[in-house]
């Protein structure tokens, strides 16, 4: 199935869905992905610094993981494309006009957008806003 990577198809597309978890990033220095799997990652990237996880709080917290920020995760429920262009940018600068910090990764079938828990519903918002106004 082939994404779509026209802009304005995108924005009028989307559908933010906002997930019921609380989430973290931690940094696990000298790690490999296959050394954390019993934290139960729903996204891992190995850094020069170390392996960084994005774990629900609540397994951080049951297994003693540092962590700064609470966050949650917002789906935007559009098959974008890898290739597509200015999705992230769009998604980036409305939520920086309201103030809102966003951590964006891409998946294979949609882009996942990390907010601060307590601006999860301003950024469900904005984000429902920027697919009305394309």
């Amino acid at each position: 199935m082939t994404g779509i990577t026209d802009l304005p198809t995108l924005l009028g597309s989307l559908r933010p869905l906002l997930r019921e978890h609380e989430f973290v990033f931690v940094t696990q220095p000298g790690k490999r992905i296959a050394d954390a799997a019993d934290l139960r990652p729903i996204a891992a990237f190995e850094e020069q610094e170390g392996l960084t996880l994005v774990l629900r709080r609540e397994h951080a917290d049951a297994n003693g993981e540092h962590y700064q920020g609470v966050f949650r995760m917002i789906t935007l429920q559009v098959h974008s494309s890898l290739e597509a262009v200015g999705l992230t940018a769009a998604v980036a600068e409305a939520l920086s006009e309201q103030g809102i910090s966003a951590n964006v990764m891409a998946a294979f079938f949609h882009d996942h957008v990390f907010v601060p828990s307590d601006r999860a519903h301003d950024a469900m918002a904005t984000l429902e806003g920027l697919r009305s106004r394309n």
